[in-house]
């Protein structure tokens, strides 16, 4: 009987169809640990993103959207840092226990539920407060007079958060705009559930106290 000496045996076939399924389950099993398909789909504006250093090329933050961790603009404090229309301040900068307000300035910030312009601790009390700006935190537990306390700092500016009822970052984390710190309470030299809220700014390697309401900290408040 003639055989084409070329042609494998059924052993040698068997064998060659083990290796290809063998390496077919193995590109499989690659593809399903290396390959991440992402869904994020860029910013409203179309803006794109660049790839270097500096985060943007020719387009602002407000233009895309975008704020966080690194973006340029994102180093100056702004906003309010109870984050509601509800906040009401209590004690003003540099007055009472905020004098003289190069050492102690800083404005006294509280929830009213009830919509008479006072401060209601039971809305108060564990109230969310969150970062106004890029930076590294730096966390002080049961401080005097502060009670637990808060510095967020980046190379231009520092925020600083007292009295807090309990922390939601730890020293040395970094946070963006809108992080969670921590909650509102009355640790510390305090009389009440509140926000006792620094700014400060670096002018030439110094730290030098700054007024929080030139920085739109009551924005969107009665």
């Amino acid at each position: 009987m003639y055989r084409q000496a070329n042609s494998p045996g059924p052993g040698m076939i068997l064998i060659l169809v083990l290796v290809s399924l063998g390496l077919l389950g193995l590109l499989a099993s690659t593809r399903d640990d290396e390959v991440r398909i992402s869904r994020w789909r860029g910013p409203a504006s179309g803006a794109v993103l660049a790839t270097d250093a500096g985060g943007l090329s020719g387009v602002t933050v407000a233009q895309t959207g975008l704020s966080g961790r690194g973006l340029p603009g994102t180093e100056r404090p702004h906003g309010n840092p109870l984050r509601s229309p509800q906040t009401v301040m209590t004690q003003g900068y540099g007055v009472g226990t905020h004098a003289p307000a190069a050492v102690w300035g800083a404005i006294d910030l509280a929830i009213d539920i009830t919509g008479d312009g006072r401060a209601d601790p039971e809305g108060s009390w564990n109230h969310p407060i969150y970062a106004t700006h890029y930076g590294v935190v730096k966390v002080s537990p049961n401080s005097y007079p502060a009670g637990n306390h808060i510095w967020v700092t980046n190379d231009l500016y520092r925020t600083g958060y007292a009295h807090l009822a309990d922390f939601a970052v730890i020293t040395g984390q970094t946070v963006a705009a809108g992080d969670l710190l921590g909650y509102m309470g009355s640790t510390g030299m305090s009389s009440g559930p509140h926000l006792d809220y620094q700014i400060w700014v670096n002018q030439n390697g110094t730290w030098a106290n700054a007024n929080p309401l030139d920085f739109g900290t009551l924005e969107g408040s009665p």
